[in-house]
């Protein structure tokens, strides 16, 4: 992830860090931000959150206040540096973790937005067991645009799935995800035929 950021794959400038246009691109990430505040506010008592794979912090710096406690995580010490001198709040931290490997900070709720697809199937086994500490579980991943093979293993990095026609689906093997309920927030329907960016919430048992 550190390549990815210094050799700006994603886009970008070369002053700043930058999460590519699935974290940017307003017809993407404005429906998900609406979908994700109706469901935070639908609580008397504000959730504590998890956002594991923070990244350049565009979108989480749009639900902080619909939280009690917001953390913030990414693997790339760079950024979350960055990050620290640019969003402050009383309720928000950052961290600098492998979600992978490492305790996260325990929340009624984990969002993984675009994580996933980009890991290895051993890696997000190891993720998926800290998962199951979670009350609630917002996934956002991106899948081909229709029948598809799910959990294909690849090499982390920058590429994802869609090539072998697959994507990440917790609930299948060999994750296995035990959940009691189910809900799509929200899908964006990608160009020419590049597949579909799907938000599922989960309420695991």
């Amino acid at each position: 992830m550190n390549q990815i950021y210094e050799r700006k794959l994603w886009g970008g400038n070369e002053f700043d860090f930058y999460s590519g246009s699935g974290s940017h691109a307003p017809e993407i990430i404005n429906p998900y931000l609406d979908s994700l505040i109706t469901f935070f506010k639908s609580f008397t008592k504000p959730l504590e959150v998890c956002d594991l794979g923070c990244g350049d912090f565009n979108i989480g710096k749009q639900l902080i206040k619909y939280t009690k406690k917001y953390y913030a995580i990414d693997i790339v010490e760079n950024l979350i540096e960055r990050n620290k001198n640019c969003y402050q709040a009383d309720n928000l931290e950052f961290f600098c973790l492998d979600i992978s490997k490492d305790e996260l900070p325990l929340a009624n709720c984990a969002i993984l937005r675009q994580v996933l697809q980009h890991l290895s199937n051993s890696e997000i086994q190891n993720i998926v067991k800290k998962l199951e500490g979670y009350e609630y579980i917002i996934l956002t991943e991106h899948l081909p645009a229709s029948n598809f093979t799910p959990n294909i293993d690849i090499i982390s990095g920058q590429g994802i799935r869609i090539k072998h026609n697959s994507g990440v689906n917790l609930l299948e093997a060999p994750f296995n995800l035990k959940i009691s309920e189910e809900k799509k927030l929200n899908e964006h329907v990608l160009e020419n035929n590049k597949g579909r960016i799907v938000t599922t919430l989960y309420k695991v048992l």
